[in-house]
């Protein structure tokens, strides 16, 4: 069976010295190889397995859906599952998220996000086409999510199709000041048709942290100015960062917001774009207002189903706990990381812990040589840790225990070790 994987492309397949690992199941906070080797799942299988893999319940929830509807065109029909995934957001969401149009995973969450803006203010009779962006973010590789992210190796072959973007400095590093003058210059210099932010996490631009009272200042300083605010929660959303959305660290609220990976508990792809009811109005009344975007799996059945499940479980005081406690340990692995040598900016928001390690030139960027070097030791340690470069993270599924978690600083340990060694 296997010899067909040769002929299978896989994501980001830049090294050709790379095995591809034979995952024939999975066991709660587990991957379990053809071999039999078990490896702790320490990135949630790309930050998308919030309950862990194989979970009883969401595996249920799928299975009855199956047998009941599997597949419905989603313009101009619903079903009960979508109803009830709405339902439930809207108990834990403010009333001021009041719509949600269903996609299929986080980029093109953000597409929808962003033509929704870009139409918004033609439906308005207004010419704003320029999105402020950070200079280090990542939205998705889909082209709209592309032009708001980062300019680099992900984007450099495309840079010619990408649209227009105001950078503002990453607010990891530049002070609340600093960062509302960069707003300030970019909406005297363009029309702006939205800012697009991560909260307190730079997710893929490399794990770059900041302050609560930062993102608060810049949403309150672009929405006075009349700029509608996206969050990307695609990564940060669902409990990474302590609180059930990163949204809720602050006062101020986006207008649009995009939620996908922990969506579905990391079951099935799926993408929300909820936006305010001030958004929705800009489309009603003639055709030629109407918002003429979908997807063939729009609102899947079985999707809408892991989620509702998804969703019922992450509220549960167990798994509330369960968050609460794997912050705790982070923030002890935060304090063990910073004693080692050689590593820089040891930091951590919620469940999510990440450091730096020293490097220059090539070394310093996405292909660095310290990554590889580090997933492999990783690997054959029985640990899934896929580092950006030279910055090494932890993103466990909220399964994972506190000898999870040892194992996973151990194995990290001696994996720095031999690369800095």
């Amino acid at each position: 069976m296997w010899e067909q994987d040769a002929h299978i492309w896989h994501p980001f397949s830049y090294r050709t010295d790379a095995p591809v690992q034979r995952v024939v199941r999975g066991e709660g906070a587990y991957l379990v190889t053809e071999s039999g080797q078990r490896i702790f799942d320490a990135i949630s299988s790309w930050w998308v397995t919030l309950h862990g893999h194989a979970h009883p319940q969401l595996s249920a929830a799928v299975a009855r859906q199956v047998h009941q509807l599997e597949q419905v065109i989603f313009a101009g029909f619903s079903h009960p599952p979508a109803v009830e995934l709405v339902g439930g957001l809207r108990e834990v969401l403010d009333a001021h998220f009041a719509h949600f149009f269903f996609s299929d995973n986080g980029s093109t969450a953000i597409e929808v996000a962003l033509k929704m803006l870009l139409q918004l203010h033609h439906n308005r009779g207004e010419s704003r086409q320029v999105f402020l962006a950070f200079e280090s973010a990542y939205h998705g590789d889909t082209f709209g999510a592309m032009s708001v992210s980062s300019r680099g190796i992900f984007t450099r072959p495309f840079d010619r199709q990408l649209f227009e973007v105001a950078f503002l400095p990453d607010p990891d590093t530049t002070p609340t000041g600093a960062l509302l003058e960069a707003l300030e210059a970019a909406c005297s210099r363009h029309f702006v048709a939205g800012l697009i932010v991560e909260p307190l996490i730079l997710g893929a631009g490399g794990m770059k942290m900041y302050a609560a009272d930062k993102l608060e200042a810049l949403v309150r300083a672009a929405q006075a100015r009349g700029v509608p605010v996206i969050f990307d929660e695609v990564f940060v959303g669902f409990g990474r960062t302590g609180r059930l959305f990163a949204h809720e660290h602050i006062q101020a609220r986006p207008d649009i917001l995009c939620l996908s990976k922990g969506l579905t508990g990391g079951y099935l792809p799926m993408g929300l774009t909820v936006c305010t009811e001030e958004i929705r109005a800009a489309f009603r009344g003639e055709k030629v207002r109407a918002f003429l975007h979908g997807h063939s799996f729009t609102g899947s059945p079985l999707a809408c189903a892991a989620a509702v499940e998804s969703l019922r479980l992450l509220r549960t005081p167990d798994c509330q706990a369960r968050i609460a406690q794997l912050c705790h340990w982070q923030a002890e692995g935060k304090a063990r990381m910073a004693q080692l040598a050689g590593v820089q900016n040891v930091r951590q928001t919620g469940t999510v812990l990440a450091l730096t390690l020293p490097a220059t030139g090539a070394d310093a960027t996405y292909l660095s040589s310290l990554g590889p070097r580090i997933y492999d030791y990783c690997l054959a340690q029985g640990v899934l840790i896929r580092p950006m470069g030279p910055v090494v993270y932890l993103v466990p599924p909220y399964v994972a225990t506190r000898a999870d978690l040892e194992l996973a600083w151990q194995v990290m340990e001696g994996a720095i070790a031999q690369a800095l060694g």
